[in-house]
Order: C-alpha cells, then sequence, then structure tokens
C-alpha cells in the first residue's frame, strides 16, 4: 500500500489491467431531516440491528428475476458503480447475516457463500481459487453508452466480472476475507465445500503472495493482466492471520501454522512501539512505508493477534484519528442540527486538501468527514480490549453509527427499489479523503452496515 507519494493500491481501490471512467463517478449525497445527537438512535439498538440486517437483505434481493445465484450489491444505485458487488463487501455480509443468528441470516450467508464459490469456479479467464475484486449483479447502461445485460451468472455461464469499472485483478486481502467467510460457513454448516474454496483461497495466495524480500510476508495480489503488485500490506497480512490459523484448525494440516506466522512476523514488523501504531506496510518490501497511517492496521491487528501486547494500537486510533462532523465544517454534507462521532480513514485524511476535489469529478473532502465502517471496527476492538472506558467509548461510537443509519441516505435505492425505511449505514458522514488516492461518501454501504452489525453483536470475524 502507497501513500501519495506512490500509486495507491488498497483493497477498496481500482486494480485492474485499467482504470475506467467509472472510478470518478461519485458525488455527494443529500441527507434526512435535522436531529440532534444523542445517547441512541430514537428506535434502540435491537432495531438497529434489525434494520442493518433489513439493508443487507434488500441489497442481496433487489433482483429476484435473475435466479438465485446472487451477491450483494456493495453501495446504493446513486453511488454510480450500478450493480457493482466488490467480493470483500460480500465476505462481509456473509458473516453479519451469521452473527444476527436468525434462520434467515444463516440461510442468506450459505447463499452468498455458493455465490462466492460459483464466481471461483466458473470464472472466464482462470480456474486456479482465485476470486476477482468485484463482480456484476445486474444489468445496466455504462456512462459509454454500452449495456451491460447481464446479471451474476452471464448469458454462457461465467460469472459476471466488473470489467467495466476495471475491477478485475485479485487482491490478497480480497481473497483472504472470503476465506474467512467461506470457513466460517464451514463451521457453521460443516458443509464440506466451503471448506474445499477456503482451502483453494488459502492455495492461490501462497502461490501468488508468497514472498522472501527482507520484510517477508505475503504480496498484494495481480492486477488485472495477472501481473503481480509490488506491495506488501499489514492490513492483508492481518487477515491471514486469520485465514491461514483457521485452515490449521479445520484442515489439520500445519503446513498452514508456518503460513500464519510468516504473516504474523511481518505484521509485527510494522510495529512502531514509540508512537504506539502499525505502519501500514512496504512499497518495496524493504522500506517501512511509514505514511499514511490507517486505521484498520491498527483495529484488526488487535482483533487478530490475539495478545494485548499492541493494545495500545487502539488508544492511537481513537485519539489521533478521531473526528466529530457538523453542519459547520467545510464541504460537509450532515445537515443543520445533526452531529457525527468516529475516526477517520488514515492520518492523511486529517490533512486532506479542503480546497481541491478528491478526485476527478468528485466533490471536496471534509477533513472530519467519520468513516462509519471504521468506526465500527473501533467500537468491536474496544468491546474486545474491554478496559476502563472501552464499553462506554464504543457505546458511543454505536450511537452515532445508529444515528446515521436513522437520517443519513435518506431515499437512496438498490437495484431501482427502495430500501426499507431507515435501513444501511452510509459509508461516510461526507465525502472523505482516505489520502490513498479514493474517497468514500454518504452512500448506504454493505460494507459499512455489516461491520456495524459484527461490532454490535460482538462478533469478532478476525478470531481463529
Amino acid at each position: 500500500m502507497t501513500g501519495r507519494q506512490g500509486r495507491a493500491f488498497s483493497r477498496r481501490t481500482l486494480i485492474g489491467a485499467g482504470l475506467g471512467a467509472g472510478a470518478a463517478v461519485f458525488a455527494a449525497a443529500g441527507s434526512g431531516a435535522a436531529h440532534a445527537a444523542g445517547a441512541e438512535g430514537p428506535a434502540g439498538a435491537g432495531s438497529a440491528r434489525r434494520r442493518g440486517h433489513a439493508f443487507l437483505a434488500a441489497a442481496m434481493d433487489a433482483r429476484p428475476e435473475l435466479g438465485d445465484i446472487r451477491l450483494t450489491q456493495s453501495y446504493t444505485d446513486q453511488a454510480g458503480l450500478f450493480s457493482t458487488a466488490f467480493t470483500y463487501d460480500n465476505a462481509l455480509a456473509v458473516l453479519a447475516h451469521l452473527a444476527v443468528r436468525t434462520r434467515d441470516g444463516e440461510r442468506r450467508a450459505v447463499a452468498l457463500g455458493d455465490a462466492l464459490l460459483y464466481a471461483q469456479i466458473h470464472d472466464p479467464v482462470y480456474d486456479d481459487g482465485r476470486l476477482r475484486q468485484a463482480y456484476n449483479v445486474g444489468p445496466y447502461v455504462f456512462f459509454d453508452g454500452v449495456p451491460q445485460p447481464d446479471g451474476f451468472v452471464r448469458a454462457d455461464g461465467t460469472a459476471n466480472v466488473g470489467t467495466q469499472f476495471g475491477f478485475t485483478g485479485t487482491a490478497v486481502g480480497d481473497m483472504a476475507w472470503a476465506g474467512i467467510a467461506l470457513s466460517a460457513l464451514a463451521r457453521r454448516t460443516g458443509a464440506r465445500r466451503f471448506l474445499a474454496g477456503a482451502v483453494r483461497i488459502g492455495a492461490w495466495i501462497e502461490r501468488t503472495g508468497r514472498t522472501d524480500e527482507p520484510l517477508g510476508g505475503y504480496k498484494f495480489g495481480v492486477d488485472g493482466a495477472d501481473r503481480k503488485l509490488p506491495f506488501t500490506s499489514t492490513e492483508h497480512n492481518t487477515d491471514l492471520v486469520c485465514l491461514f490459523g483457521r485452515l490449521a484448525r479445520l484442515t489439520g494440516d500445519r503446513v498452514w501454522l508456518e503460513r500464519q506466522a510468516r504473516a504474523r512476523a511481518f505484521v509485527r514488523r510494522m510495529w512502531e512501539p514509540t508512537g504506539g501504531f502499525f505502519y501500514t506496510g512496504t512499497n518495496d518490501g524493504v522500506t517501512v512505508n511509514t505514511s499514511p497511517i490507517p486505521e484498520d492496521t491498527q483495529t484488526w491487528t488487535y482483533l487478530a493477534l490475539d495478545t494485548r501486547s499492541y493494545a495500545r494500537s487502539l488508544d492511537w486510533a481513537a485519539d489521533e484519528l478521531a473526528v466529530t462532523d457538523h453542519a459547520d465544517r467545510p464541504n460537509s454534507t450532515v445537515p443543520a442540527g445533526q452531529t457525527y462521532e468516529g475516526v477517520t480513514f488514515s492520518s492523511a485524511s486529517l490533512l486532506a486538501d479542503e480546497d481541491a476535489p478528491i478526485a476527478e469529478f468528485q466533490p471536496k473532502p471534509d477533513r472530519n468527514g467519520v468513516w462509519f465502517e471504521g468506526t465500527a471496527h473501533l467500537a468491536l476492538a474496544l468491546r474486545e480490549r474491554g478496559a476502563r472506558g472501552d464499553e462506554a467509548r464504543a457505546g458511543r461510537l454505536l450511537a452515532s453509527a445508529e444515528r446515521a443509519q436513522d437520517l443519513l441516505g435518506t431515499g437512496q435505492t438498490v437495484g431501482d427499489r427502495p430500501l426499507p425505511e431507515r435501513s444501511g449505514l452510509v459509508s461516510a458522514s461526507s465525502p472523505l479523503d482516505t489520502g490513498f488516492g479514493f474517497g468514500y461518501y454518504p452512500y448506504r454501504h454493505t460494507g459499512a452496515t455489516a461491520w456495524y452489525l459484527l461490532a454490535a453483536t460482538r462478533t469478532n470475524p478476525l478470531r481463529v
């Protein structure tokens, strides 16, 4: 992962062979009526969880005419990504459906797991266990006027890879999360097909990502032309600590423990003991990239490493990335009378140029925009740690997310269908610049909603 000094790649960015015009289609969204900040959403946390799950269900069921093999659309239609379904978001949706512990949730998790397996088996080019960054799940007409006519399953039976936006590469982090989701299904259901799919993912990562560079670990993945990417990500290797550990337990094969140790060693090399945080990774396998410093490398490491040795990273994220968004902020899209607290994406987000668009055709950033996915990461990690004051702070963060679900992103749709009232979290309270070459915006989002549900149900998806 690189910062502003180099080309930016992350599991959230475009890693296709060519980055299409769709990379810059977001715009700021309007929000609901004014509401003063309070201790909790008006209908309570239980209702908020049910509405979050209702959003995931609606985003999954938006196109019933296209059949039962389907993925969940990642963002509402207003985001301009049409029917894009990111692999990472769908892995999170599997985990969130399992976390709610209902019959419907488990049914949906199994269906999404089977769709990930379908994509793995029916890739239009490769038969090596990989998944792509994203898929199309419904027809649309692209910005150039060319129709994309298929659902997730194309007329020839192949999985409908998101070529229009260049979402054709494969990142180790995306693969790891898909493997984590499949391993969770294997454990919950006992179905061998899910474990077999997770093992194929792990084997692809081992073949493609393993590196003997001085800093070690596993590299970033490949672009859409199958060229290996040179970066090594702390976030990705953190994901692998979980995936490889689970594969060791589920298969009984100790080779996965050696691979887990390799990923864990890289993560530990990224620790900055003086500041009490983890760096983002390396661009060349030799030199640690010291800027920007992202939120998820602080929270996911705590969730995955099963040690308190690095617990200060949560305090760093909670203190150094804390933001409060309201209408008086420059470039804020929060309506008057509303206030949201949480964390932003990275140290660079706090220094974003508020006079320049995040990218071409995109709005100017709000330095205090709340990243709700990361806010949920932090809330869950604080609940896991359980130090003095952690539960109260996590409660405030979750209450802020619940207010956002009530009030932000109203009137948005999935597949041109209206959503259940007050369901689903926007990815950010206002447009924010991540510092890694892309932004987040006030559109209801599968990933942010899933992470909220994981935090609200105290479900650690990275626990081995």
